[in-house]
């Protein structure tokens, strides 16, 4: 979801490192992206020295060219020294995608949440040539176009074993409340929800640092979607209930290190925003849904732009999460169409 402006924040690096090139942001703390082929079209890794060795958060996708990019990176920003240690915030494949490359080819150990591993592991084992009926059905109760819907059902669906290496049996588990010791520093570990379960972000004793991985970005707020695999989740309560917890850890002086966008600092604002940012779509849902919609028909209020082909899949899983949210407090009500779309009405 695009989000209000974010005058307030400071970015005290204006430009990304280009690819093949690291940018030092902190004593011994590397920030470095990876290519992605869509609309948002990066994700930010991080090296961090250990001494003998270097431990890597986050992966990019698996593909030729991001492996490219990683080999030139080892030999050149990072020295030439073995990656001996992974860690992957969260289950998506732009940031676990390469996790099982570096378990195999280099001996990485691999250090995740339980529910991150799991939920990777699961994905890149079912792959489908065509969605499963239980998608089908899933997209039409969301109220999907039905030209879209025809075509999707057609179609290869995204795959996590497209983008993802295969992951080895064995993981290190890391859980909320943890402390891990990499790059010379201290960090405590705090999980948020909403964008993804059980997602770890670090927050360093011994200076300013947080790396946020998607929990915490500027200028855009992750995605939060339902999906046919728990149709009944609630990852909006999930995102408010954890950016509240974030906000009242945030301090004006924390440096934030994003799995997208510029790093930055200015965290008690940008947590208000993220609070606010849908709170204020839940609010413009609520005055449109005066008359019964579907999620399908709810774009223009939710994201207030038009949205195309590209972002359609997104975007309806989030206006399916944002209105579950409100059946799930109690604030609307919701009965079958005939087309088998659920629809959602203001409760008077």
């Amino acid at each position: 979801m695009k989000d209000r402006p974010t005058e307030g924040l400071r970015y005290p690096f204006e430009e990304p490192p280009a690819g093949g090139a690291a940018v030092e942001v902190a004593d011994g703390v590397l920030w470095m992206r990876l290519p992605l082929p869509m609309k948002l079209d990066h994700v930010n890794v991080y090296a961090l020295d250990d001494g003998d060795g270097w431990t890597v958060i986050d992966t990019g996708f698996a593909s030729k060219r991001s492996r490219a990019i990683w080999e030139n990176l080892m030999q050149g920003p990072l020295g030439g020294k073995p990656v001996r240690r992974v860690i992957v915030t969260h289950h998506h494949p732009d940031h676990i995608g390469l996790a099982g490359w570096f378990q195999t080819t280099q001996g990485a150990e691999l250090v995740t949440t339980r529910t991150a591993w799991l939920m990777a592991r699961m994905l890149t084992l079912d792959a489908q040539d065509v969605p499963v009926p239980e998608t089908v059905a899933f997209y039409r109760s969301a109220g999907m176009a039905p030209e879209v819907l025809a075509k999707r059902e057609s179609e290869r669906p995204f795959n996590f074993a497209d983008v993802v290496a295969p992951l080895p049996l064995g993981f290190t588990r890391i859980a909320d409340g943890d402390s891990i010791t990499m790059g010379g520093r201290t960090w405590d570990i705090h999980t948020g929800h909403g964008h993804a379960p059980e997602q770890a972000t670090f927050w360093s004793r011994d200076d300013d640092l947080v790396i946020s991985a998607d929990q915490i970005l500027p200028s855009i707020s992750p995605n939060i979607g339902v999906y046919a695999t728990e149709p009944m989740a609630d990852p909006i309560g999930d995102w408010l209930e954890s950016c509240e917890r974030f906000a009242g850890m945030a301090r004006d002086d924390h440096f934030v290190l994003g799995g997208h966008k510029l790093p930055f600092t200015g965290l008690p604002l940008r947590m208000r925003q993220l609070i606010d940012n849908h709170h204020g779509a839940l609010k413009r849902l609520m005055t449109f849904l005066d008359t019964p919609q579907a999620a399908g028909d709810c774009f223009m209020p939710l994201f207030r732009r038009n949205i195309g082909d590209a972002e359609y899949g997104l975007a309806l899983v989030e206006a399916v999460a944002h209105l579950s949210h409100l059946y799930q407090t109690g604030q609307v009500t919701r009965a079958r169409r005939d087309d088998d779309a659920w629809i959602y009405q203001r409760r008077d």
